[in-house]
C-alpha cells in the first residue's frame, strides 16, 4: 500500500486518575459516578479526555486532578502507571488510556467535574471485596494501582507521600497496614524502619496522643531507596 493512500486510525487519547489517600487509617480511592453515558450512574476513576492537540497527557492528568478533586499536583505524589488499550474497553470507540498514580495525606472532599453527578472517597477494602464496582476496565487500572503502591512501599520512602510533613513511627505503621492490608508488629516495625539509613528523621521533639507517653516525631529523610527493604508479610 502506497504511503499517501493510508488513513490513520480514529483513537482517542484519554487520562485517568488512581488517586489513594488515608482517611481514619483506611485506605481510600476516589472516585467519580458517572453523570453521562455510557455507564450513566456507575463508579469510575476520575479522568477524561485530552482537551486539544497541544496539551500533554501528564499536562491533562494536572488538569483533572484539579478539575475532579480540586487538587494541585505540586502537592502530592504522581506518577505515570501505564497505558490501557484493549479494543473494546470503551464502547464509544477506540480509546487509549494513561493511566496515573496519585497520593496524598489527608485529601479535602472532592468536587464532582463537568461529566460527574459526584465524587467521593471510597474505602479500598469496598471495591476489592465488590461491594463497589467499577466501569470500563477501571478496576484492573485500580488494582495496578495498588499492587503499584503496595511493592513501591518495601522498597521505596513511597509510605511518607501518606503522611504529613511531620508523623510517629504509629502513623506511619498505619500507612503500611492500610496500603497492604495487613497488620504489623509494632516493635519489629520499628526495628525495620530504624534500620534503613535517612527513611525518616527523628525532629527532637514530641506529641502527646492521650494519656499515654508523648511519640516522638519525623520527617521524612533523603533517602528514596529503601535498603535493606520492608518487605511484605506473606
Amino acid at each position: 500500500m502506497a504511503d499517501n493512500d493510508w488513513t490513520p486510525p480514529p483513537v482517542l487519547l484519554a487520562v485517568d486518575l488512581v488517586i489513594f489517600t488515608l482517611r481514619d487509617a483506611v485506605l481510600h480511592v476516589l472516585l467519580v459516578e458517572r453523570g453521562v453515558d455510557p455507564f450513566r450512574g456507575a463508579l469510575a476513576l476520575p479522568g477524561g479526555f485530552l482537551e486539544h492537540d497541544r496539551e500533554g497527557v501528564l499536562a491533562a492528568a494536572r488538569r483533572e486532578l484539579q478539575e475532579e478533586a480540586n487538587l494541585d499536583a505540586s502537592q502530592l505524589h504522581l506518577e505515570q502507571l501505564g497505558a490501557y488499550g484493549a479494543p473494546d474497553r470503551d464502547p464509544r470507540g477506540r480509546v487509549v488510556s494513561v493511566a496515573y498514580l496519585a497520593i496524598a495525606p489527608g485529601l479535602p472532599e472532592p468536587l464532582a467535574g463537568s461529566d460527574a453527578a459526584r465524587a467521593s472517597w471510597t474505602p479500598v477494602p469496598d471495591v476489592l471485596a465488590g461491594r463497589a464496582k467499577l466501569a470500563f476496565d477501571h478496576r484492573d487500572i485500580l488494582d495496578d494501582g495498588l499492587e503499584r503502591a503496595r511493592s513501591k512501599l518495601e522498597s521505596s520512602a513511597l509510605a511518607t507521600a501518606f503522611c504529613a510533613n511531620t508523623f510517629t513511627i504509629n502513623e506511619l505503621q498505619r500507612v503500611y497496614e492500610a496500603v497492604w492490608g495487613v497488620e504489623l508488629d509494632p516493635r519489629n516495625f520499628y526495628r525495620k524502619v530504624q534500620a534503613t539509613n535517612d527513611f525518616i528523621v527523628p525532629l527532637g521533639n514530641e506529641r502527646r496522643a492521650g494519656r499515654g507517653r508523648p511519640a516522638r516525631l519525623f520527617k521524612a529523610g533523603n533517602q528514596t531507596t529503601l535498603y535493606p527493604p520492608l518487605v511484605r508479610p506473606n
